[in-house]
C-alpha cells in the first residue's frame, strides 16, 4: 500500500506527502510550527515516555523495542485514528528521530499495514 509513508520532519514538505501527522510526542527541536505543515499532531500514538527513555534511540535495542512498542500500539485507540485517515487520503507519518530505518514512526507504519 503505497498511502503510507514516513519522512523526517525536517525533510521540505511536498504534495506528495499527503495528509501529515506528527508522531512524535513531543515538538521536534528547532522545528516552527509554521513550517511543519502538520496536519495533526497525534501524540497518543507515540511510544511511552518510559519506552521512549529506555529505547534512547540505541540500535541494539530496537528489535527489544519494536515488540515492547507494538505491544503498546495494540492497546492505542489512535492507531484507529490513522486508519480512518488512510480511507480517505494518502498519510506521511512525521518524526523527528534522526535514524531512517531505527525508528518508531517505522514501527508503527509496519504495524499499521499489517493491520491492514
Amino acid at each position: 500500500m503505497n498511502n503510507l509513508q514516513i519522512k523526517r520532519v525536517y525533510e521540505l514538505p511536498s504534495k506528495s506527502d499527503g495528509y501529515r501527522i506528527l508522531v512524535d510526542r513531543l515538538w521536534p527541536r528547532g522545528e516552527a510550527k509554521t513550517d511543519a505543515h502538520i496536519d495533526l499532531w497525534l501524540k497518543d500514538v507515540a511510544p511511552s515516555t518510559d519506552l521512549r527513555k529506555w529505547f534512547n534511540h540505541e540500535p541494539e535495542k530496537f528489535k527489544d523495542f519494536t515488540k515492547k512498542y507494538t505491544e503498546e500500539l495494540r492497546h492505542n485507540s489512535a492507531v484507529n485514528q490513522i486508519i480512518d485517515i488512510l480511507k480517505t487520503k494518502k498519510v506521511s507519518l512525521i518524526y523527528a528521530a534522526k535514524d531512517e530505518k531505527i525508528n518508531h514512526a517505522a514501527v508503527l507504519r509496519d504495524f499499521i499495514l499489517n493491520k491492514l
